[in-house]
């Protein structure tokens, strides 16, 4: 199948064939027709999967006909998917005269303000807050709209902005088409969209919400505070290739990027609490290979289109299931190989239980790289200070202790044999020593009354 039978306007064509693409997705497929024909539209797609054509192509053939007015409304979560999604449909509508244009907090607001009042537009591309902010000023009109696409609806959801949503439906017109594509349906969600969408047709392709085969998954054991030591070992051994590593929290990734630029990493951070310039040029740095790491939080995890990422790093397990197929999936793209690791501490054995019931299968966590374990202590004792010191009841009987090995030996199978809720046997106890506070051998060594140093403190 090829664009030429969607019966999209000439213009149109030519510009998707300069954008590089031969063939339809499957979204596209099935999505085009539906869109062309007015129906409303729930989609559910992935990341990757083709759907900004999939809604912008129809939307900018309606445009092409009729008058000239803000007519078509792209609301998305971020910064960084509206300068996308407006880029794209630049790059489509290069041989049309559609005007375009993105609005996004973080930047000055009154050369927003100068394109929509003098220049105007017909297909607008914002997000939430900078939307009802220009509204507020009296700076554009959504009188004459008459698509509304909300793109990555979940994530604007999540991100706390289903009140705005709700308040912008009130603003446009209810006779409408409204294109609503999400990677999954919240229980807010469902009911946005029972409010927004009249009637709709549900193109599904929800299988598709699982990591590509390209992509090695690999899950390593380590305790929380021995992270830093093991990604920093990660990055230093593959030295080659472009790596986003995934943080929790915007200050966690802050306290991240401090750890290994200490280290001598060349890194930069991106999160929600930088400025817009700040993350422009760290995109502008990762893009670019002047930097090999960007240690983002799930800003980046969905509508950054980065190509020639070679590994994704979960420094911190994700929340959901999903959230961890949307970050994989930054790399292996179009097909390509790539790496994806996660670093799994004690504390986030619930989410891999939760990761492996929707992958389908069991995952195992291997011993995390960089850290060795007690048992490879014991056997290069010289690495880490005097063997004395850290089992001295072995040293004075001139062994290693083999009743404490057993002991180990039989924690170690307890936690590997342990079958956690829902029946997965999984091991994700930290081989690397979570408790290394306490001897070894799990007593304290008796003093000798015989010591005289011990006999003055006794």
């Amino acid at each position: 199948m090829s664009f030429t039978q969607f019966e999209l306007p000439e213009a149109l064509v030519r510009g998707v064939r300069a954008a590089g693409y031969q063939k339809p997705t499957s979204i596209q497929e099935q999505a085009i027709p539906i869109i062309m024909q007015g129906r409303d539209v729930v989609g559910a797609a992935q990341t990757g999967t083709g759907k900004t054509a999939a809604f912008m192509l129809p939307v900018l053939a309606r445009l092409m006909e009729g008058p000239r007015a803000l007519r078509a409304l792209v609301l998305v979560p971020t910064r960084e998917l509206a300068m996308q999604v407006e880029a794209a449909a630049r790059r489509y509508a290069r041989r049309t005269d559609v005007a375009t244009t993105a609005v996004f907090g973080g930047v000055p607001i009154p050369p927003q303000e100068r394109i929509l009042r003098h220049e105007g537009v017909d297909l607008l591309v914002a997000t939430p807050g900078r939307l009802l902010d220009l509204h507020g000023r009296q700076s554009v009109s959504l009188d004459d709209v008459e698509v509304l696409v909300l793109d990555e609806a979940d994530r604007m959801v999540d991100m706390g902005f289903a009140k705005d949503l709700r308040r912008i439906l009130a603003l446009v017109p209810k006779k409408r088409q409204t294109l609503m594509f999400s990677a999954t349906m919240p229980p807010e969600l469902n009911r946005v969209a029972s409010e927004a969408l009249h009637k709709p047709v549900r193109v599904d392709l929800s299988e598709q919400a699982q990591p590509v085969a390209s992509i090695t998954q690999r899950f390593y054991a380590v305790a929380q505070d021995h992270k830093p030591d093991v990604l920093s070992h990660i990055l230093t051994e593959q030295a080659a290739g472009k790596a986003i590593v995934f943080v929790r929290s915007k200050r966690g990734t802050d306290r991240l990027v401090r750890k290994l630029r200490d280290a001598g990493h060349d890194v930069v951070a991106m999160h929600g609490d930088r400025t817009q310039s700040q993350r422009d040029t760290a995109m502008r740095q990762f893009r670019s290979g002047r930097v090999r790491a960007l240690i983002a939080t799930d800003i980046a995890s969905r509508g950054l289109d980065i190509h020639e990422v070679t590994h994704v790093i979960n420094y911190d397990v994700p929340q959901a299931p999903e959230d961890y197929v949307h970050r994989i999936g930054r790399t292996g793209r179009m097909l390509a190989t790539g790496s994806a690791v996660t670093l799994v501490s004690p504390a986030d054995r619930e989410r891999l239980h939760a990761i492996e019931r929707h992958l389908g299968h069991r995952v195992e966590a291997l011993p995390a790289p960089g850290v060795r374990t007690r048992h490879e202590a014991d056997a290069h004792p010289g690495r880490h200070g005097r063997h004395e010191a850290t089992h001295p009841a072995a040293h004075r009987n001139g062994h290693a202790g083999p009743a404490r090995h057993e002991r180990h030996d039989r924690h170690e199978r307890h936690d590997h044999e342990r079958a956690p809720r829902g029946g997965h046997a999984v091991a994700v106890a930290a081989t690397n020593g979570a408790a290394d506070s306490a001897p070894a051998h799990g007593r304290r060594p008796k003093r000798q009354s015989t010591d005289r140093r011990s006999r003055r403190r006794m």
